[in-house]
């Protein structure tokens, strides 16, 4: 049995949303940790309908990143996809240099394709895309806290300008009085760009209406980019051609593991910061210090020692995030890549620590750290379950020498300010 729609994610948060989107669709979903090792025939995954392969290739160099990538495109279009999806998050996150325009292109030559499209639009999380700019609420993403995302700030908001940075060949727009209009009106500019030599093509969306049209007039492009957003209306499509039943919720896993609960927070976005604030004002937390733990403060085992003294149902929070003034501290003191590296590899050591402390429901905030957690507890693939907050669901990890785990990789960017305390209740 070959799969409907096969998904490459260059960060493990925005695999699961993705994830979590397809599933609320009614398609059978399973996330996999990196490019599997054997062929998809040899693995027990008859009853799945969509694969996204989870990289952690958001901030890596772009030669790297594009490698993995296309290792993944290679095992997707193996298994038989159909159609393919590269997802990066909804706030676009890139440098310059990449990795969004490297990647796609990369992608795009491998698969002979000439024209692809670009929608990071998430309504239901408040990014909207209008004349080409992305806005996160009510406000442009230049003026919210992704301007001083420690590792891909974000001071354009303009995504036509931002991709043209990043890529050869020429980018245009389709505007959301087109993509107002229906399917119809989306091809007709489709066409039109593609006749121009346009190869990228950002789109407009401004609600989950206009992504579901998106979705139907994408049906017959076989590589299409975006956030997760962009899958609302891509089941339908598989539906039409008779391909896919419709799952409804029983396209969810039951998730429902006892033993103790903590949270680990890496990252210094402002929801996640609201969120540590509001956890620490309600349960037992523990901060973490980057500079300290650079130079081989034992801080890893203080923080295991004190959680085994607190551990229980109710969650605790292990936390290294950081208010910006915090984090550019620490970069400027130990350099941007080995402060980031040196927080996700104590995130990653305290998870395993705390797993073998009884640990079986586990919430990590955080790309970057969701992505060290999981290599560290040799995750190999996520079941999903019920969605905790919007992008956000609990997952079964499976793979690894470890009993059943709980676990929901958040976004930096999502959730509540009571999010930590919600996901368990």
């Amino acid at each position: 049995m070959a799969i409907l729609l096969g998904a490459i994610a260059d960060d493990f948060t925005g695999a699961t949303d993705l994830a979590n989107t397809l599933v609320r669709q009614g398609m059978r979903t399973v996330q996999l940790i990196d490019v599997p090792t054997e062929p998809f025939e040899r693995m027990d995954l008859d009853e799945v309908d969509a694969i996204v392969v989870a990289l952690k290739s958001r901030t890596i160099p772009a030669a790297d990143a594009i490698d993995q990538s296309l290792a993944a495109l290679g095992w997707l279009e193996a298994a038989g996809a159909r159609q393919i999806l590269f997802k990066y998050c909804s706030t676009f996150d890139s440098t310059p240099a990449g990795n969004i325009g490297p990647v796609a292109e990369a992608l795009m030559t491998a698969m002979g394709v000439d024209f692809t499209i670009y929608c990071p639009a998430f309504p239901e999380n408040g990014r909207t895309i209008f004349k080409g700019y992305l806005f996160v609420g009510d406000g442009l993403l230049s003026e919210s806290g992704m301007r001083d995302h420690p590792l891909t700030p974000m001071r354009d908001s303009n995504l036509v300008r931002v991709l043209a940075q990043q890529t050869t060949r020429p980018v245009g727009l389709v505007p959301l009085s087109a993509v107002s209009a229906g399917p119809g009106a989306v091809r007709v500019v489709f066409d039109r760009l593609r006749g121009a030599g346009t190869a990228h093509a950002i789109v407009d969306a401004a609600s989950d209406d206009d992504l579901i049209r998106l979705g139907e007039a994408a049906a017959q492009l076989r590589l299409i980019t975006g956030g997760s957003g962009l899958a609302l209306g891509l089941p339908a499509n598989f539906r039409r051609q008779g391909l896919l039943a419709d799952h409804g919720m029983d396209a969810a896993m039951a998730v429902d593991l006892g033993g103790a609960s903590a949270v680990l927070s890496g990252s210094c976005s402002v929801a996640t910061l609201a969120q540590n604030a509001y956890m620490r004002a309600r349960r037992p937390s523990f901060q973490l210090d980057p500079l300290a733990l650079a130079t081989g403060d034992d801080q890893i085992d203080d923080a295991l020692d004190w959680a085994e003294r607190h551990l229980g149902p109710a969650p605790i929070l292990i936390s290294a995030s950081a208010a910006p003034a915090d984090v550019r501290a620490a970069q400027e003191a130990l350099g941007r890549e080995r402060a980031g590296t040196v927080v996700e590899e104590a995130l990653a050591r305290i998870a395993a620590g705390l797993v073998e402390r009884g640990v079986r429901r586990l919430v990590v905030a955080g790309g970057e750290s969701s992505g060290a957690v999981v290599k560290a507890l040799g995750i190999t693939a996520l079941g999903i379950g019920r969605q905790i907050d919007p992008g956000v669901p609990w997952t079964v990890a499976s793979g690894g020498d470890r009993p059943p785990l709980a676990l929901a990789l958040k976004s930096g960017n999502f959730g509540g300010e009571d999010f930590f305390l919600r996901a368990f209740a």
